[in-house]
């Protein structure tokens, strides 16, 4: 599937225009209907009560969800080890059960780039909305899942379930 055909537009992480804002996300081709959705904010998810101390420290990629959960979107560091451990734990014979591409400067997904999506200043209003959904994992396709940024640094696999039919 051709991304810009089917939706329209592609983003991708580059220096902010914004003073200061480090690296964003751009629009490089076409343009972005309103009411679509532009990014998935990618990590290792952790529940309320996982370890997650050390990874923390200096990264301003922890994000809180309102229920207490924490992603932690760093590319970089013990968090981008992390990531990757958990999603090689994870996968299922030659099936990974989450992207790991969203750690490189080119991800396959676009939308994978959330953790770069700046906020807004003064100058500059926001010109997305942030929305915070619940995927159903359980319910979810294991084929599919190799196209989500996201992972638990514990396996929530169940191995009495038939995954593939």
């Amino acid at each position: 599937m051709n991304f810009i055909k089917k939706f329209g537009f592609w983003i991708e992480r580059q220096p902010s225009k914004l003073t200061n804002g480090g690296i964003g996300v751009i629009v490089t081709h076409g343009s972005v209907p309103i009411n679509t959705l532009v990014g998935l904010y990618p990590g290792t998810v952790y529940k309320i009560g996982e370890p997650i101390f050390l990874q923390s420290i200096a990264n301003s990629f922890v994000f809180r969800c309102a229920d207490g959960t924490l992603i932690d979107g760093n590319d970089m560091g013990i968090s981008k080890i992390i990531f990757r451990s958990c999603t090689f734990r994870d996968r299922i014979g030659p099936h990974l059960t989450s992207d790991m591409t969203w750690l490189t400067s080119y991800p396959v997904n676009p939308l994978n780039t959330g953790q770069y999506v700046n906020n807004h200043t003064q100058e500059n209003p926001a010109n997305v909305m942030y929305q915070e959904i619940n995927l159903p994992l359980k319910e979810f396709p294991y084929k599919l899942r190799k196209f989500i940024p996201n992972i638990p640094p514990t396996s929530r696999l169940s191995f009495n379930k038939k995954y593939f039919s």
